[in-house]
Order: structure tokens, then sequence, then C-alpha cells
């Protein structure tokens, strides 16, 4: 069985892929063997008949894999909506097997699986599954994307009680969005998250005036397998 990280966040659109593409890309530079998994997706486009996730395809590119895109991404969904909510919309029952047979495929390939859950871990992929499920069935340790600004603390320190409250492996916060010039609360809110947490800070992501994420930002010694 491969060695990996689940990656959640705080809310969606806080930048999970962006920090997994990160992490991926600067894995490879260490000779890691790493594979990529977004194994549930809304708001997917279609692209020559078929559904694509956006992100799943991001995740692909960036760890330079020639997996298939339906065993990196198994479930894809259109609508931009809650898993179980876009399934219901779209006439479709979600297949729990065939995340766990796409995920046991990936294992097998590769040495390192960087996983990227959907929306946060309270999230449900089906009306009795939910995202903290599927990390705690998958057995990774957990990195939280969160914030950088006003009301990460909030976010950040529920989603970690959640973690906890289901037995998963925390290695630490990564924050995303900081500007090059940064406010009061971006220089706080990590110090403060770690004193009453105890969950360390992994990496602050600054992004430059050309709009791009500084690829030094993310602590990846300390994600090393």
């Amino acid at each position: 069985m491969a060695k990996g990280l689940f990656v959640t966040g705080t809310d969606t659109e806080v930048g999970k892929t962006t920090v997994a593409c990160m992490m991926a890309r600067a894995l490879k530079a260490r000779s890691v063997d790493v594979g990529v998994m977004k194994p549930v997706a809304s708001g997917c486009v279609a692209v020559g008949g078929e559904l694509i996730s956006e992100d799943a395809q991001l995740l692909i590119e960036a760890a330079e894999v020639d997996d298939p895109h339906n065993l990196v991404c198994p479930i894809r969904l259109k609508p931009p909506l809650s898993p179980n909510v876009a399934a219901m919309d779209s006439g479709v029952t979600i297949d729990l097997h065939l995340v766990r047979d796409a995920h046991r495929n990936l294992a097998s390939r590769h040495d390192f699986l960087l996983v990227e859950g959907v929306g946060g871990l309270m999230v449900p992929i089906t009306d009795d599954y939910m995202v903290a499920d599927l990390a705690e069935e998958l057995g990774y340790q957990v990195v939280i994307v969160a914030r950088a600004g006003l009301g990460t603390i909030n976010h950040t320190l529920m989603t970690i009680e959640c973690a906890r409250s289901r037995g998963l492996n925390l290695v630490g916060v990564i924050y995303n969005g900081f500007s090059q010039e940064t406010d009061r609360s971006q220089e706080t809110n990590p110090e403060v998250i770690t004193q009453l947490s105890t969950v360390p800070c992994l990496g602050r992501v600054v992004w430059t005036e050309n709009g791009e994420p500084d690829p030094d930002g993310i602590n990846i010694d300390a994600l090393l397998p």
C-alpha cells in the first residue's frame, strides 16, 4: 500500500487544488514517485462527450503522471453542488466501490499518493458518507488548507476539531492566499491557530504580483514519506 496525504480544506474554493499541485511538483522534484487522486468531483465540464474534472486534470499535469482521468477521478458530476445533491440532480447513484477500486489501483502504481477531497470534511458524498469518512477509511495523514485572512481562525479550528473527533491524523495546516503586503490578521492567524490547537503551520502560500503562488511557501520536508 502506498504512503500518502489527504488534502482537505476549511471550505470550498480555499485553494486545495493549488496547494496539492504545489505539493505534487515539490515531491516529484525530490524524486518521490507521487500519484494523485480526486476521488469525487462536482462542477465537472463536458469535453468530447465525457465529463472532466478540471481539478483532477491540474493534479495530473502537476504530478506528470499518465494515469487515466477516470482512475484519478472516478466519480465526476456536472452540477456544482455537494456530491450527494449533484448525483440526485443528475439521476445517478454514487458508487463508492468505484472510489475504492481506483484507490487500490493508484496505490499499486505509485509509492506515494496525494488525495484531494471535495469541499471540507463534513461535505456529504452520499447522504450517509462524508468526506471525513473517506479520509478515515483511506487512513492517510491529513493536511488542512485554510484561508490566510480574517475568519480563518473559526473555520480552521472547527475543521481541526472535526478531524480530531473522527480520529484523523493531522500533520498540519497550510495557509493560502497571502498577498505580498499582508494585513495584521494574516500575520497573526497562523500563530493563534497553532497556539490554540497545537497543530503546526506547514506553510504560507504567498501570491505574487503576477498572480502566481510562491512555490517555496510549503514545508515539503515535513510531508516527505
